[in-house]
């Protein structure tokens, strides 16, 4: 057999490493731009021109040309530029290996549940055998060990009383629906809180596609109401004038989730936890700004405790410390039975991430 060796070219594989880390700033300026091609592409440039990444070898119209041949933006008969279908995936794509990568770093990522049984995946832990459980489960080492501590090794016999057999988890199928709160505080202060949402939302949407198909995702916005939005928008959502009907969102989620088939239901809900607005019986919307209305906050809490009648448990992502907003989150997660978790805004995925793994995973006797 023959073999052929190329030069190395070394400036090649540098330019292949810019040009990734290029593309994975550009899909984040896009989600900040909510999906503006043409302003995310003039913040590139400023950034490239500002550390001197772009130069005559390699300029910005040089990116464009190499986003066009690889389909992801387009060129409208108008003259203006946008996301493509394969661009959208792309984003979903870069989200899910980010917010991925991390939660390999992340301690916090490793859940573990207290029952087990019958399932698809083995795990190192061990139980005594059981009538029906499959002989390819047994586990020899402590089976035989077993067998030596009760007759010794000079009467060794091998009985059902010291097989031993590996755990199992069984992965059941899980419906969940995704509450984006995006009030105007999701802004505030110049804190960019609504970007990280997004890119959970996408790399959420993106893992259960992909390695769940039998679950289900739903992405729901909650401002001064709620409503669903298409996977394909979500590049596109932003921020608005609005204050936070947390009831709304939790009252969709409810229908939602009645509709579905699968075994579990749950809600994610990612906030900056104070609920400003309600809405009436007769459709109009209450609305207060100024500190925790007990009118709204007893509303929320009541669809809290409605949500657990219903056996759908609410797990509350925190992206603030507000000591009065803790409280109150507290309370609402009590009434609940749910959890919450106080996050940082770049730890935000793979809090998300760990706690969707550990929910749709049960171990069962």
């Amino acid at each position: 057999m023959d073999f052929r060796y190329s030069k190395f070219d070394p400036t090649k594989l540098q330019r292949e490493k810019l040009i990734k880390a290029l593309e994975e700033l550009f899909n984040y300026l896009l989600l900040q731009t909510n999906g503006d091609v043409e302003e995310a592409l003039d913040r590139l440039e400023q950034l490239g021109n500002h550390h001197g990444i772009f130069n005559e070898k390699f300029s910005i119209d040089d990116f464009k040309k190499h986003l066009e041949k690889k389909k992801t933006i387009e060129t409208t008969h108008g003259g203006q530029m946008r996301l493509t279908g394969r661009g959208e995936q792309v984003i979903r794509r870069s989200s899910l290996e980010q917010i991925f990568s991390s939660l390999k770093k992340d301690a916090a990522g490793d859940h573990r549940v207290s029952a087990a049984g019958q399932g698809n995946e083995r795990l190192s832990e061990t139980r005594p055998f059981e009538f029906g459980d499959p002989v390819s489960n047994l586990e020899p080492t402590r089976s035989l060990a077993n067998a030596i501590k009760r007759a010794g090794i000079d009467d060794l016999s091998l009985e059902e009383q010291d097989l031993e057999v590996y755990e199992t988890e069984h992965f059941s199928s899980c419906a969940t629906v995704l509450l984006v709160d995006i009030s105007h505080s999701m802004i505030l202060y110049g804190e960019d809180r609504i970007t990280p949402a997004k890119q959970v939302a996408l790399a959420l949407t993106e893992l259960i596609q992909t390695r769940f198909p039998k679950d289900s995702v739903h992405v729901c916005l909650f401002g001064d109401d709620a409503w669903e939005v298409p996977k394909a928008e979500l590049p596109y959502i932003g921020v608005g004038p609005y204050h936070t009907n947390t009831r709304a969102g939790l009252r969709l989620a409810q229908e939602i989730l009645r509709k579905q088939k699968q075994a579990n239901r749950q809600i994610f809900m990612i906030t900056d936890g104070k609920p400003s607005a309600l809405t009436e019986d007769d459709g109009t919307i209450y609305k207060n700004p100024f500190g925790l209305d007990r009118r709204i906050v007893n509303k929320t809490l009541d669809e809290a405790a409605y949500c657990r009648r219903l056996g759908i448990p609410v797990t509350t992502f925190m992206i603030t410390d507000d000591p009065v907003l803790v409280q109150f989150v507290e309370r609402f997660t009590e009434i609940n039975n749910g959890k919450a978790y106080y996050s940082q805004l770049d730890r935000l995925g793979s809090f998300i991430f760990a706690d969707y793994l550990k929910n749709r995973r049960r171990r069962m006797r």
